[in-house]
This record gives structure tokens, sequence and C-alpha cells, in this order.
């Protein structure tokens, strides 16, 4: 080999395999800096996003790990820097740097569209109540979007949510994907779709429950039958009013109010639906009938209709995220928080009864 092509070589070596590399050029010393950094290990997964091919676009006013954080959608995964899941059928990677979104290239208009990016979020926020409750849940909450997502995923979803935590939540999505749903492959990533309702309807509601559904698998499937028949024809529905998307929303098995509002906010962009869940419920109750010892849901569904309005969606989505967050982080405090006996609370001198 020439010495021209040795110099070639070399230099690809080190810049695309940077740990095959013995010279002292910059990528090798990059390489280097990075797995001192992470303890002596060579970043593969680092690696792997440098290399894949990113689309940047802008998302100003726009959070991208509060937003799949906040308990609207469930099979996002973390990855690098960014976050792998599935837009429909498509694989998608995306990771936010300052109000810049990059994207897996040919994702860009299908990520504009699913988090919103064209909802004018300032006007949004400012038409919500001036109240103490909802400025705190606005500022904590800023850049948090209502994402547009695809109607059979999220009814199904949200179908599997019926008294479930976010944590289960994610794991039944994850499940169903899995086991029912097809594998797209992005990059050195592979993410999972969700099953289409004929896959579901195919299914047993054995084969269902061994997804952790539990009851809820007779539902879901039942659903997915109507669904397949088109006896629900949720694209359909779209053209519907609010009360008559409510109302053939509640017909489906497994849904009720707060999922047909859930769906109606999620995957039809009806912002002024106002899902009550419990935690919505404790947040009203707290906040906006403090002297109240008894309050029907049926009181907490007109007030909140009336009161937060034209983007209560919105609203409900800020109160929601702030309150579950804080209930995380001090749960988080109790556990980390020292024993204390009595004469320690008091600053004094007896013996210590912490646990060793």
């Amino acid at each position: 080999m020439s010495i021209l092509g040795d110099r070639i070589l070399r230099r690809r070596n080190a810049q695309f395999f940077p740990e095959r590399c013995s010279c002292r050029c910059p990528h090798r010393q990059k390489l280097v800096g990075s797995a001192a950094r992470d303890g002596g290990s060579y970043n593969i997964r680092a690696n792997v996003r440098m290399l894949m091919k990113l689309t940047k676009i802008p998302a100003p006013d726009f959070d991208l790990e509060k937003t799949l954080d906040s308990g609207q959608v469930f099979h996002w995964e973390k990855s690098s820097a960014g976050f792998v899941g599935t837009i429909g059928v498509e694989p998608v990677y995306v990771e936010q740097r300052g109000t810049t979104l990059c994207v897996s290239r040919g994702s860009a208009e299908l990520v504009r569209n699913y988090f919103a990016l064209d909802h004018p979020l300032a006007e949004i926020c400012a038409s919500f109540p001036d109240d103490p409750a909802m400025n705190a849940a606005r500022k904590f909450c800023r850049g948090l979007r209502i994402i547009r997502q695809p109607h059979w995923e999220c009814l199904a979803t949200f179908i599997c949510s019926s008294m479930k935590q976010v944590a289960h939540i994610r794991q039944i999505s994850k499940k169903l994907r899995e086991r029912f749903g097809d594998a797209r492959k992005i990059d050195k990533h592979l993410a999972y779709m969700f099953p289409s309702a004929q896959r579901i309807a195919e299914r047993t509601e054995r084969e269902l429950r061994e997804c952790a559904l539990g009851y809820r698998a007779k539902n879901l499937l039942a659903t997915a039958q109507l669904v397949r028949s088109r006896a629900a024809d949720l694209d359909a529905w779209a053209a519907l009013s609010d009360v008559d998307l409510r109302e053939k929303l509640c017909e489906l098995p497994g849904v009720g109010a707060k999922v047909a509002n859930c769906v109606m906010l999620f995957a039809y962009e009806r912002l002024r639906a106002f899902p009550i869940d419990v935690w919505i419920e404790r947040v009203l109750k707290e906040k906006y009938f403090p002297r109240k010892r008894t309050v029907t849901g049926q009181r907490l569904r007109v007030f909140s209709e009336s009161y937060f309005g034209t983007h209560g969606g919105y609203a409900q989505q800020y109160l929601f995220h702030q309150a579950r967050v804080a209930s995380r982080d001090r749960r988080v405090i109790e556990v980390n928080r020292p024993y204390l006996t009595r004469d320690d609370d008091k600053g004094g001198g007896g013996s210590s009864n912490r646990p060793p």
C-alpha cells in the first residue's frame, strides 16, 4: 500500500472506528476523553447517535421530556440523548437540543404534527384561569404540549389504563407491542408498533391476559372486534361534535367518562375535554373546593367544563403532571429521610434508634 493510501485508511479508521486508531488525532483524543468520563468504557450508544442521520426542526416553547413523561403516551423509551418510539407505523428517534428537535431522517413532518408544534402554546396558557394552583402548574409545565395520537392506539391504551398507574400502563403497552406488534428497525434501535385492531381481534382473551391486562382483556378484545367490523368507525367519528363523540366512545366496552375524555383530548384534539381521574379529583377538591366535605363527580365535571374553558384539556394536563411529579418527589424524600428518635428531633443527646 502506498504512503498516501495508508494515510487515507488511517484517517477513515480514526473517524469511523476511533477505538482502532493508535495515533493522537482529535478523533482518538475525543474517544479517550469520553471513555474517561464513562469510567473507562467506550460509549457505543453515543457513537451510534453520532452516526445516525438527523434532521433539525425548530421547536420553540416545547419540552420533549415533560411531554413524553406526562401520562399521555406510554411507549417512548430513553436512548442516548433522546427517545425512540413509533408514530403510527413509523419508527422515530427524537432528541432535543435547546429549541431544536433533532429527528431521524424523513420524520420531520410526522414529528411536527405528532407533538403539535403548531399549537399556539403562549395563547393557550394565557387563556388559563388566573388562580394560584393554575399559575403554579403553568410555570412548572412550561413547554408541555398535547400529543396527537392515532385513534385506535390511543383508545386501546386508555382502555388498558383503567385503575392502573403510569408505570403499569407502560409495562402493558410494552408487552402488547412486543407480543403482537410488528418490529421496526431504526439505525441500531428496535421499535415495536402498537398492534392493529385487526390483530388484537384475532387473539383470545387468555392471550391478552398474559400481557397483564386482567379484566381489561375482555374489554380490549370486544372493542377491537367492533373496530375491525367497522361497527365503531374511529376515523369517521372525527367529524362528530364533542357531545356525539363522547357518547359514541362511551358505548364501547371498557370506556367510561374518564377514558372517553382522554381519547377525545389525545387522539381527536378536542382541547376542551377535561379527563377527571383520582389525581385531578384530588387537585380540584383541595385547590378549588377546600371547604367542602363532599363534592360529587357531577359537580366537578360541570365546574371544570365552565371554569377552565376552551383549553381545559391543556389545563387538566398541567395540573395532572405537576401533581403526579410532586407526589413522586415527596415519596423519594420520604424514602431518603433519615429516621429520627424523639431526642434527635429535639436536638437532645439521647441514644439513636436509627436502623443500621
